[in-house]
């Protein structure tokens, strides 16, 4: 279906992602995490087109109340675009929440590519300059490893303002130490900020990072390579098998044929 000027409209790039994740060009898809619950698909397409032309916009729908799940796939003309699409939009806030804006898994439709398990490499920083944002503490703890969720501000409710304290997650333990050692007592935004792991939440007075959380989180990774092993021992036989019965049933045709 063609419109005028070559532009697909949000809802047809919608619905065109809906049909099916593998005719969308994964190299030039991103994923969008943290979309506020009034923001639509136009919305996000309009913001998109600040890093280039969009393709199409899906953000999974609940069946029952038809509100969007709160993430998207934006599909943009370009592997350039999409990677300009990160730079420039990820942690930019859409109606007061910060955008989390990262590759796309090639998931298909109704999964969650940024969903991660939280191993407990929390971290709590305080003592943050006003004017530090989300996408602020991202660019700058990014560095360390990777951020399982987006960084979040601690801010008055009716205001706005900053509390001066936020949280940061990553996928290991290793990049949380890392980013301890590095930004303790590092200058912020024009103030020293403290960087130390959070308290747990079922745990009074104790804090994440602990040695058994440790090894916990170094038994999930040992599962998880373990299933992947697995995962690619069963595709080994399955390709095994079917060359198997591809060469007997080509003997058996020879054998009629003969």
């Amino acid at each position: 279906m063609a419109v005028a000027g070559g532009r697909v409209s949000a809802a047809l790039g919608s619905n065109l992602l809906a049909s099916g994740a593998a005719d969308r060009n994964a190299d030039a898809t991103v994923f969008v995490g943290n979309v506020d619950e009034d923001a639509s698909e136009s919305l996000v397409w309009e913001l998109f087109t600040q890093a280039g032309p969009v393709v199409s916009v899906y953000m999974p729908k609940n069946r029952v109340t038809g509100a969007h799940q709160g993430y998207g796939f934006v599909e943009l003309a370009s592997e350039e675009d999409a990677v300009y699409a990160i730079k420039i939009l990820n942690m930019i806030r859409l109606n007061g929440k910060p955008l989390r804006v990262n590759r796309s898994a090639g998931g298909a439709p109704g999964s969650n590519p940024n969903a991660a398990a939280d191993v407990g490499a929390n971290l709590f920083i305080g003592n943050l300059d006003p004017d530090v944002d989300e996408k602020l503490l991202y660019d700058t703890f990014a560095a360390f490893g990777v951020i399982i969720d987006s960084p979040k501000v601690m801010r008055d409710p009716e205001t706005g303002v900053s509390k001066g304290f936020a949280f940061v997650s990553y996928d290991c333990f290793e990049a949380s130490d890392a980013a301890i050692e590095a930004m303790n007592g590092q200058f912020l935004a024009n103030r020293s900020i403290v960087v130390q792991y959070a308290f747990r939440k079922d745990a009074r007075g104790e804090r994440h990072g602990t040695p058994a959380e440790r090894l916990l989180a170094a038994q999930f990774k040992a599962r998880e390579a373990e299933a992947s092993d697995m995962s690619r021992i069963r595709c080994m036989d399955f390709v095994a098998v079917f060359a198997f019965v591809v060469v007997v049933v080509r003997q058996k045709q020879k054998k009629l044929n003969n």
